[in-house]
């Protein structure tokens, strides 16, 4: 009965096909997603590329997305696809991996068709980040982040796409995507049209249909659009509208005359924690918009800071990539990606002023600031601190590189902020990494990709010769960044106190970890454990079994993490971990936990005092 319908709802695809005189070369990309006839928790996608004039070509699905810096194989959730001649006729597809299917004969092909299964209800989702997964939920919620859904033709990347979706009447399209009007949208209101002018602007714009739950709010002349799906009802739109607004309009008074975008769009997914749901929780940047996803358990106060930060960071990516990219990021390859050197910028700029303007902008105090930035250069140092950042950038999806790539939003982050205080001092106070990325957006620009090698002699030329050696040394070297003399120079030192901690987090700081492709949680690598940890005898990669008696993966952390806070001193706890293939029972009473932790402080040093003069310059 299943290849029946599929073949039924092939043939009703098929309907109308037109041949065309257009050339593949010149013509716009017509692709159909069919919403409302889903089928086995999959949708059927159709894409007509126009008249092929070589004699086979290649159809793709991305492997890599921008923003994701991971090997994800998105054609692993296409089933069944099949190319049509313009009779109608099956033509011969051969699928050559994961993502590519070459088709013969092209000349006669009309179309491609094929099914479309989602990420988030695949058990460890097939080890795709939630944000940048799918989600298919008849007549409820669709998530569409489009790579997961939309391929590519060889050599027709840069071609225009026309983007038909039929939805049910009842879900709203959430998307930065430009509607446009045509007959069969005028007369049917369950037809969305949308057009882009390359396959870039496709991926990045996802869309999230689901019921009118949307807010929107004017900031300086930009209009942000809110979207939430809350599959319980736990939140609504208006409830995370205030903070929002507050915390971007925060985001446009930090960046003053830095273009940004006429609309901003935000997509928020709350997973249910009771379901087969995502569970990789994050954000994931796009040039005007952002999915989000998170747990839809969280505290409302706890679920505001999240988006802070979250969203934040990603909206200063209009920043950089946005307005500052190199080549490899504008012309990206999909299915055989070459890594920019520059993550440093991309991600680590990007996470630091996603800090830096909370405390510029009296959303935070400068304690709360070094405190974050502290927990950076704890994190950074549990991972190979020689290791030159854009040998890192440059292969990070390579095996030897890929598991450090968290490290691109601790060090990255710390490289934008060493990086600011050096041009302040240099410029006596005036000129700060803000600055800098205006000059870079203004010579470069949305559509004015560099040279990857290009990028650090230009900064240099902006600022001062001094900065070639802050990169030699601290970028391209292999020289620890030094961070007490950076602090030193606006009058901030290290102190170090002995504080409670919780049994498996260190305030945000978690000693766990988990592997979404098998669900199983682990100790973390090179970080310190607190003294319940110390006690229990726990050891980096052990892998969590049960405690007393009971299961723990990523699917129930969150169980994990409340159940232990009701562990009392007279409580034994008892953990089952594996460690080098074999399982071992771990015991220990449960005490407080305490740790030792390294902080910053100012200095006790008069208001004439050039250093504070510098470090008012840098927060202030």
């Amino acid at each position: 009965m299943r290849k029946i319908f599929y073949g039924l709802v092939l043939a009703i695809t098929m309907i109308g096909c037109k041949a065309t005189q257009q050339t593949a070369e010149d013509s716009t990309v017509m692709t159909n997603i069919d919403l409302v006839n889903v089928q086995d928790d999959k949708v059927i996608v159709s894409l007509d590329p126009g008249k092929f004039t070589t004699t086979t070509t290649t159809f793709y699905i991305p492997k890599t997305v921008p923003g994701t810096y991971s090997t994800d194989n998105y054609g692993k959730f296409m089933e069944n696809l099949q190319a049509y001649d313009y009779d109608g006729n099956q033509m011969n597809v051969t699928r050559l991996n994961h993502n590519s299917w070459q088709i013969d004969q092209a000349g006669n092909l009309d179309k491609v068709t094929y099914w479309v299964n989602d990420s988030f209800d695949v058990e460890g989702e097939e080890g795709v980040f939630s944000p940048a997964g799918t989600n298919i939920e008849k007549d409820e919620n669709f998530m569409l982040n489009l790579h997961g859904f939309v391929g590519y033709f060889e050599g027709l990347s840069e071609n225009a796409y026309q983007l038909s979706i039929k939805h049910p009447t009842n879900l709203t399209a959430g998307t930065s995507l430009q509607k446009f009007s045509t007959p069969e949208s005028q007369s049917n209101t369950g037809l969305d049209v949308f057009r882009a002018k390359r396959y870039f602007e496709i991926t990045d714009n996802p869309i999230m249909y689901a019921d009118s739950d949307m807010v929107t709010f004017n900031l300086d002349g930009m209009e942000v659009e809110l979207q939430v799906y809350s599959p319980n009802n736990a939140y609504t739109a208006e409830d995370l509208k205030p903070n929002m607004q507050k915390v971007l309009q925060a985001q446009k008074d930090f960046l003053g005359d830095v273009n940004s975008t006429d609309k901003y769009v935000i997509l928020l997914y709350l997973a249910d924690m009771q379901e087969l749901d995502a569970r990789g929780f994050g954000a994931l940047e796009h040039h005007t918009s952002t999915s989000v996803v998170l747990p839809e358990t969280m505290p409302l106060e706890t679920l505001n800071e999240t988006m802070t930060d979250v969203v934040s960071h990603e909206f200063f990516h209009i920043i950089t990539p946005l307005s500052v990219h190199s080549k490899e990021v504008h012309y990206f390859d999909y299915n055989n990606p070459k890594m920019s050197q520059h993550l440093w910028m991309y991600e680590g700029v990007t996470e630091y002023f996603a800090n830096l303007f909370q405390v510029k902008q009296d959303l935070i105090d400068n304690q709360a600031f070094y405190e974050r930035m502290s927990e950076k250069i704890a994190t950074a140092q549990s991972f190979d601190d020689t290791m030159p950042f854009t040998e890192l950038s440059k292969n990070v999806l390579k095996d030897k590189y890929k598991d450090s790539y968290y490290n691109v939003y601790m060090k990255g982050a710390l490289i934008g902020m060493t990086l600011d205080i050096r041009l302040r001092e240099l410029s006596n106070g005036e000129m700060g990494i803000l600055d800098l990325m205006k000059k870079l957006s203004n010579k470069y620009g949305q559509n004015k990709p560099f040279e990857d090698n290009e990028l650090i002699p230009t900064i240099v030329e902006m600022t001062y010769p001094e900065i070639q050696t802050y990169f030699d040394k601290y970028v391209i070297g292999s020289t620890p960044i030094p961070y007490d003399e950076f602090f030193a120079k606006v009058g901030v030192e290290k102190a170090e106190t002995t504080i409670n901690t919780s049994y498996f987090l260190k305030g945000q700081v978690p000693y766990i970890d988990g592997k979404p492709e098998t669900n199983e949680l682990y100790f973390r690598e090179g970080i310190a454990y607190n003294s319940f940890l110390n006690d229990l005898g726990v050891e980096p990669n052990d892998i969590i079994k049960t405690i007393n008696g009971k299961k723990y993966g990523i699917d129930n952390v969150y169980g994990l993490i409340v159940s232990s806070q009701g562990w009392t001193k007279d409580d034994t706890i008892t953990m089952v971990v594996e460690r080098d293939g074999e399982e071992i029972e771990l015991s220990a009473k449960a005490k407080k936990p305490t740790a030792i932790k390294t902080s910053l402080k100012e200095m006790d040093l008069p208001a004439t005092d050039k250093r504070v003069q510098l470090r008012k310059a840098w927060l202030n």
